[in-house]
């Protein structure tokens, strides 16, 4: 007998059918094909967050579509391996996922982003499909770090330690996969930033406004100190997140049920 599976692309037409009798969810992993430093993988991001996915997925009732691979990956420019696709491009394809997933019977529709760049046009992207879904199905994204406290994200993903190929992603992905992972090319590196009063304006308007911005601040790509991630470590990272993950979905159900309908 086929063994279940929460994997859309692994599913039969019958199983769809049937997980669609009582559930409505699909969660994308989005990510990107970019550098993560001398000693972590391509699909870093795209990694990270399909196992999220895959990790959540039985807790709200949903299946993990195929991911997003290629994305906005403009900021890294410059390094050897990066493939990146233009704005317009990237929004028309999730725009036509949303369209393609509303029309299946998928009534939410989750981006589960693991690129920090792709997050406003998931989302600009989404309002522009809204008119080609049924009114009673949503598409949103969610970043897979947003409901970290305080306390979490300075252990694993500030400023502080790090916000690319640092010790947190590295040691996810050798969790995940540590086969990609080559730990004697693990370098420490930090952006050149002065002293800023409010570091996320001042970081989008460096990073997010311009091309090649992350090849120009780094010279290996490493934002941050990965010497010593390991698996335990990636483990402790990846439970926080898909906890986290999971009371962010929760909390965007209890907003939609809160709300006047579309």
């Amino acid at each position: 007998m086929k063994p279940a599976t929460v994997f859309l692309g692994e599913m039969t037409t019958l199983e769809v059918e049937a997980f669609l009798e009582d559930h409505q969810t699909v969660i994308v992993p989005v990510g990107s094909t970019e550098q993560h430093g001398p000693h972590a993988p391509l699909l870093t991001d795209v990694l990270i967050p399909q196992e999220v996915a895959r990790r959540v997925a039985p807790r709200v009732g949903a299946v993990v579509a195929p991911p997003v691979n290629y994305s906005l990956s403009y900021p890294h420019v410059g390094f050897t391996g990066l493939v990146h696709i233009r704005i317009p491009t990237f929004m028309a394809l999730i725009e036509d996922l949303c369209a393609s997933l509303a029309s299946i019977g998928f009534k939410r529709i989750v981006f589960l982003n693991g690129h920090y760049d792709n997050t406003y046009a998931i989302a600009y992207a989404c309002a522009n499909a809204a008119d080609r879904m049924p009114a009673d199905a949503h598409a949103f994204p969610v970043n897979y770090w947003d409901g970290m406290t305080p306390d979490e994200a300075a252990e694993f993903f500030d400023p502080s330690n790090g916000l690319h190929a640092n010790r947190g992603e590295t040691s996810a992905v050798l969790a995940i996969a540590p086969h990609l992972v080559d730990m004697e090319r693990a370098n420490v590196e930090f952006p050149p930033f002065p002293d800023v009063t409010s570091p996320a304006p001042v970081h989008t308007a460096f990073f997010f406004s311009a091309p090649g911005s992350v090849h120009r601040a780094t010279h290996s790509g490493t934002w941050g100190d990965p010497r010593e991630s390991t698996a335990e470590f990636g483990e402790r990272y990846l439970d926080v997140v898909v906890a986290s993950t999971q009371r962010i979905l929760d909390d965007i159900e209890r907003t939609f049920a809160a709300m006047p309908p579309r």
